[in-house]
């Protein structure tokens, strides 16, 4: 019991220290944060923490049921919010109902982010006249969300550094499903950006992710190749982890590459 008492005072008092920063120090820590689970669960303690770990300067917020346009960092939707955002930006995407999103083009590194507890809590829904959710033209994070597609691809990546984790992309089983794709990547091999004298990579990676339904988890017109598979089965689904990317001269390039869907 004494040991206890002991530990609560200590973090009493580092607690206090910390709060004797003024906001802009406080908020600079905050920035260091992994946006989930750590600057989330920062945003419980108190009402100065949450206003700081909430402040659009860390993330953007999308929210469908939200009424005041005024508020701060707060979109309706996630093209307004991918506008608005500014290079390396981190979007966190309201739990609950589903968001509908449609050929929206990502031409700047950002994170989107679910809010819930488990991906099934975030959804978004492509509708069957899109090519597909979400285009990616630069590094990229996208992370605890369901992304459906009723028609076309989940994700189209065009090129960049493509991060999926944690993720569930669901493309719908008809007649027609072997127009769908859960990833579609159309990137080359890396190229050398003359002015700036630098190598532009691109490459997918998919960590923790479930893959259903489909003619193919992945689908490359481009030169990238898949690599490194691992597969986990469980009871109700199969997780994904593999690479996509550029090999070496001994590697054979693939235009098209099917895994085992559940």
């Amino acid at each position: 019991m004494e040991e206890q008492k002991r530990k609560w005072r200590r973090c009493s008092k580092e607690l206090s220290l910390i709060n004797n920063l003024d906001d802009g120090c406080l908020m600079h820590i905050f920035s260091f944060l992994s946006p989930i689970p750590d600057r989330y669960n920062t945003a419980l303690v108190c009402h100065r923490w949450r206003f700081l770990a909430c402040h659009p300067q860390l993330w953007l917020r999308v929210d469908r049921s939200v009424k005041d346009l005024s508020q701060p960092g707060v979109y309706p939707n996630i093209e307004m919010a991918v506008s608005a955002a500014r290079p390396g930006d981190t979007i966190l995407v309201a739990a609950g109902g589903s968001h509908r999103v449609s050929n929206i083009k990502i031409e700047k590194p950002l994170c989107l982010i679910g809010a819930g507890e488990s991906p099934d809590d975030t959804t978004l829904i492509c509708s069957r006249s899109s090519d597909s959710a979400l285009e990616f033209m630069s590094t990229c994070k996208l992370a605890n969300l369901t992304v459906r597609a009723e028609l076309g691809c989940c994700l189209l990546h065009r090129s960049g550094r493509l991060t999926i984790d944690g993720c569930i992309l669901q493309c719908e089983s008809n007649p027609l499903d072997h127009l769908s794709y859960a990833i579609i990547s159309t990137a080359g091999a890396p190229e050398v950006v003359s002015s700036a004298l630098k190598t532009c990579i691109s490459s997918v990676s998919v960590l923790r992710t479930r893959i259903e339904g489909g003619a193919k988890a992945v689908l490359t017109s481009g030169t990238l190749s898949l690599q490194r598979v691992r597969v986990i089965y469980t009871r109700t689904s199969l997780f994904f982890w593999f690479e996509v990317e550029g090999g070496d001269k001994n590697t054979v390039q693939s235009a098209s590459v099917a895994l085992p869907i559940s």
